[in-house]
């Protein structure tokens, strides 16, 4: 049996994995990361249009600050999200960016004097102040007040994983690359590492670990199309999940890109839009506005996926042998423009669709896109249940996001998720908890289950095809658990993938090495990714109502008298072939932004008996503080500063700003 022994153990080599190996390397610990592939080649190099944090530099982004952030991402949240939470993001999400600019990357900065740009289909002059000249530029995205995604081009997650990547390297952080984790080590609410395989060898190693911390990344690959990765298939969360004490919160909460390029699912960033991009359906009409007559085409993510559908079921949309598709039209954008901050969509266009977006239109259809669902943690990163255990990234629920998020909060949520969880997994191994108390007895009997369970696999009795057993899972997810959802569907979907995670019990396998075995990897990971596409299935079926990407057209309207609360699934007994659902009830009385309207649509939802107490609660604190500063009666309304770590404490300072 060989076993690694670390402080810090990091499963996932993306953004947020490599973020929180460095915050807790820094501190002076042991790490060790492991990624299933090369870390530069991690998702998050997927990441185009850029990440959000309130600087203020730009003619538009003018006024920005951490309220109004907050606020965008509350109601992009639809107010399913953790607020106490938004509050830590948005306040260090500043500090994370400039950090990035200190590593190197090379963000697109503002020039002093006049610019075109384009705006709701027309050129308009903005002109940027002399004193910002310099600073670090923002562009638009949906659902926002200010201009406040800072962005490389389109390519701002290739920059950003390569320059945390470079901190990883010069910090001396271990990479074990091509290793997956299939287990966690826990016993009695403690967990002591994972259970860990040689993707090339085969071979199973025991990694033990003050502090473990799952980053790995979003469960994308249980539907049939999907921007994500290939290696996106959820297993850090199974494996949190198959511990039968950790949470998995908020997991029907799916949200959909509008536009990725017809019918592969590759990612058209919302730069596109954020830069003047247009929708179009088939007669080449611009029809968001006929929908979204304010936000048009930059309304929430959700939103436009949405009215995208509604268009095309309209039969508006473009008939292929594939299916219907819309246009995205980039054209009035110009060839400078695109060359310039739009070269790795152009690359993209001309390499899978052979056209120049230059002078053609991109098909684009929604797709599945992002996680908000995932392991539950609290604040500071940690599981719930599992001490010992953390997880950041899209991976967790920390719950920044809610019920939808809004675009570049998850490229940020990577490295602020990753700076937190780093200073306090460094905070757990130095303080008594973390202290490593963990039998040999226990982790050779962690190993032993998992080898037993890959020689089942391997053993050649089972009758079931994996291959297949994968491929109708993902037909399901897409064609009864996707943006649009109905009570019926969603049973029908439960029933069969519980079916089918029965079945998947019973997989036999061709191939018998044990080593590089891509067929031996597909029968372990689909038992797991059907627990996952469960508890996405169920908890939408349960949840009877609307609330941001989770959609019912049985249910239509937003319930916060009965669903403002965040759905929990659990897996305690193997053997069952459902999750235990259980909810956590989000408390209004500590809002700072109570229940409302997000600004579109009709304002049908069904309030929250605390709502209006809390309005009047709230307007009496603002009056009651009415000649002090935004910082004091933020404060008043919901302190958080002690969420945030000693390191990334103070205020931020704009350009301008007088704090």
């Amino acid at each position: 049996m060989r076993i690694v022994y670390t402080d810090v153990l990091v499963i996932g080599g993306g953004l947020a994995g490599l973020r929180a190996a460095v915050g807790a390397r820094r501190r002076g610990h042991e790490v060790i990361l492991l990624s299933l592939v090369p870390p530069k080649r991690s998702h998050s190099a997927a990441a185009q249009g850029g990440m959000q944090a309130s600087l203020g530099n730009t003619a538009m982004g003018d006024g920005d600050n951490e309220d109004v952030h907050f606020e965008d991402t509350v109601r992009g949240s639809d107010w399913g999200c953790d607020q106490e939470v938004a509050r830590l993001f948005v306040h260090t999400a500043p500090q994370a960016v400039r950090e990035l600019a200190a590593w190197g990357v090379p963000w697109n900065r503002v020039q002093a004097g006049p610019h075109e740009v384009v705006m709701d289909g027309r050129r308009v002059t903005l002109t940027e102040r002399d004193s910002a000249h310099g600073l670090i530029a923002a562009r638009d995205f949906g659902g926002t007040r200010k201009w406040r995604t800072c962005y490389v081009s389109d390519g701002t997650g290739h920059a950003m994983l390569y320059a945390v990547g470079d901190q990883a390297v010069a910090a001396g952080i271990p990479v074990h690359e091509r290793t997956e984790a299939l287990a966690l080590i826990h016993e009695g609410g403690r967990c002591h590492g994972a259970i860990v395989r040689d993707l090339v060898t085969g071979a199973l190693s025991a990694y033990v670990a003050k502090a473990t911390c799952i980053a790995s990344g979003g469960f994308g690959r249980i539907y049939q199309v999907s921007s994500n990765a290939i290696i996106n298939e959820g297993i850090g969360a199974a494996i949190a999940l198959e511990t039968g004490v950790a949470t998995l919160a908020n997991m029907e909460a799916v949200q959909f890109h509008p536009t990725t390029i017809f019918p592969a699912g590759i990612l058209v960033t919302e730069g596109c839009r954020g830069d003047g991009g247009l929708l179009r359906d088939a007669a080449g009409h611009r029809f968001m506005p006929d929908y979204e007559p304010e936000k048009k085409e930059l309304a929430s993510r959700d939103v436009v996926s949405r009215r995208m559908e509604e268009h095309i079921r309209a039969g508006h949309g473009v008939k292929t042998r594939y299916g219907d598709h819309l246009w995205l039209d980039i054209t009035l954008l110009g060839a400078a423009h695109i060359d310039g901050r739009l070269r790795e969509v152009k690359e993209i266009c001309q390499h899978f669709l052979g056209i120049d977006p230059s002078r053609d239109w991109i098909p684009v259809r929604p797709a599945q896109h992002y996680s908000m669902g995932g392991i539950r943690t609290d604040a500071s990163g940690h599981v719930r249940g599992l001490r010992g255990l953390f997880a950041c990234g899209e991976a967790a629920c920390w719950d920044l996001h809610g019920f939808n998020r809004l675009g570049g909060n998850s490229v940020a949520e990577t490295v602020v998720a990753g700076m937190i969880v780093g200073e306090r997994m460094a905070d757990f191994v130095e303080s008594p908890m973390g202290e490593l108390q963990v039998s040999t007895a226990l982790v050779r009997d962690c190993l032993e289950r998992t080898q037993h369970h890959l020689d089942t696999l391997l053993s050649g009795t089972g009758t079931e095809d994996a291959q297949a057993l994968l491929a109708r899972m993902q037909a399901i997810m897409t064609e009864q658990v996707g943006i649009f959802r109905r009570g019926d569907l969603l049973e029908s979907a439960v029933a069969e993938l519980a079916s089918l995670l029965e079945r998947s019990r019973r997989i036999g396998i061709a191939t018998r090495r044990p080593g590089a075995n891509p067929e031996l990897v597909t029968a372990y990971r689909v038992q797991k990714m059907l627990k996952l596409a469960l508890c996405v299935a169920d908890g939408a079926l349960q949840r009877t109502e609307s609330r941001g990407a989770h959609f019912r057209e049985d249910f239509p309207r937003r319930d916060d008298a009965l669903w403002l609360k965040r759905t929990l699934a659990t897996w305690p007994d193997p053997q069952q072939t459902r999750p235990t659902l259980s909810y956590e009830a989000l408390d209004v009385m500590r809002m700072e932004l109570p229940p409302g309207w997000r600004g579109y649509g009709a304002r049908n939802a069904v309030e929250h008996p605390d709502t209006a107490r809390r309005a009047d609660e709230i307007a009496t604190i603002r009056s009651a503080f009415a000649t002090a500063d935004r910082y004091t009666v933020q404060q008043a309304l919901m302190p958080y500063e002690h969420l945030v770590p000693t390191r990334f404490r103070g205020r931020n300072h704009r350009s301008g700003e007088h704090t």
